[in-house]
């Protein structure tokens, strides 16, 4: 629960108080003149009347006004607990209007947790681990699966889940708002990417990114039903050339299905038509059936025959270096910030995680124009490549953990 307290504003309309400063008199607008918060939890406020513009400004340690923003809402957001006074400016020919407010911003109660608190949603695609990673038992539905998401991913339990093939997903966020500092990496997230031993130096193994977008609860209701971004570092890369507005649907076995065992370099799969997939550029294709996993791979708790999907599309990344099916490798992407990429402990020239990302980075998913977020407070993670890579089976994203790299991480609890 959020620690948010304010005095009650003095006037309902708009109405002349008796100070004036500058020459421009203080009005009431809906706005608290104290107002005492957790640290990295949001207060939004909302002004009651408009202007031509607005300004909104916090006095520095020197003294000087620094500006914060200039729309007309704003959402107080500090990492740090402090002293905070705050300006609002309505700039005005007729009606020029100043409010000022003093923040108190505190520690927190109960100390955040660097890690997932909770899973929102998880949707996953058909894929060899589902009913698995979690397991389904049965009687299982959407909400119990959530929660049996939410136990493997959340704290330190890290046991991880699969998002199965293209599209499938989770939707996570901290017990806080991630704080977005400039120019910093703000969350890591991990999976079970690894390097090939047969290939030392090489950015090449098992690499199964996934596509991460944010969302910032703006209207501070606590679901993630406001806007999605998506992180975007480096839309320039043509060799990381991405399909935006990929959609797919995947159709659940009929019950009479009779399975189509592979031959040949395909002899390790069971069913090569085992689950049928069409996407919106035409293609169509299978989810084949493995002989090393031989449950099923639709997800049990969904009744729909149906299930669909819509997102950013990543580059097939698998090669088969064998030549014979024997063996692929998947290479990491280099340039963009994505899921399940790079083994866990990599690390940039800079010492970034590789697998981590700067809230910086988001983007609008259809214009691709950068945005800015005062922080995040729920993350959405997708498989990104559409791909199946022999007995290895479909490339599907798997989510171990996430941390705010801004939280430190104590004593008790795993790095």
């Amino acid at each position: 629960m959020k620690l948010i307290y304010g005095t009650a504003a003095l006037l309902a309309a708009l109405a002349l108080a008796g100070c004036q400063n500058d020459g421009i008199p203080y009005v009431s607008l809906g706005l608290d003149d104290v107002y005492k918060v957790a640290r990295m939890q949001t207060v939004a406020l909302r002004p009651a009347f408009t202007g031509e513009a607005y300004r909104w400004s916090v006095k520095t340690a020197s003294g000087v006004d620094s500006l914060l923003g200039e729309q007309k809402d704003y959402m107080f957001l500090m990492q740090y607990p402090g002293t905070y006074d705050v300006t609002f400016r309505i700039i005005d020919p007729v009606n020029p209007i100043v409010h000022r407010m003093t923040f108190y911003v505190v520690e927190e109660e109960v100390a955040y947790s660097p890690y997932i608190s909770r899973v929102y949603e998880y949707c996953p695609a058909p894929g060899q681990f589902i009913n698995t990673m979690p397991e389904y038992r049965e009687g299982d539905t959407a909400e119990t699966m959530r929660q049996k998401a939410e136990e493997a991913i959340s704290g330190t339990a890290q046991s991880g889940i699969s998002l199965g093939a293209w599209g499938g997903y989770v939707t996570f966020g901290f017990d806080h708002t991630v704080i977005n500092v400039p120019g910093a990496y703000d969350i890591r997230i991990d999976g079970n990417s690894f390097n090939s031993a047969a290939h030392p130096g090489v950015d090449g193994g098992s690499s199964e990114p996934g596509i991460i977008q944010v969302m910032f609860d703006e209207n501070q209701n606590g679901r993630p039903d406001d806007r999605w971004y998506e992180i975007d570092k480096s839309p320039w890369y043509t060799d990381e050339a991405a399909t935006f507005g990929y959609a797919i649907t995947y159709r659940r076995p009929d019950p009479d299905h009779r399975p189509t065992p592979g031959t040949g370099d395909n002899s390790a799969m069971t069913d090569m038509t085992y689950i049928r997939w069409e996407d919106n550029r035409g293609v169509e294709g299978y989810l084949y059936k493995n002989r090393f996993h031989d449950q099923e791979y639709y997800p049990k708790w969904v009744d729909s025959p149906e299930l669909s999907f819509r997102g950013t599309l990543l580059p097939q990344n698998g090669v088969d270096v064998s030549g014979n099916g024997s063996y692929f490798l998947q290479y990491m992407f280099k340039y963009g910030a994505y899921a399940d990429n790079y083994p866990n402990d990599a690390r940039d020239e800079a010492g970034n995680y590789r697998n981590g990302f700067d809230i910086g980075w988001a983007v609008d998913p259809v214009t691709r124009e950068p945005v800015h977020l005062p922080g995040v407070d729920f993350v959405r993670v997708h498989t990104a490549v559409n791909q199946y890579c022999g007995w290895i089976g479909e490339t599907s994203t798997e989510i171990f953990m996430a941390r705010d790299l801004h939280i430190a991480v104590r004593p008790d609890q795993h790095q």
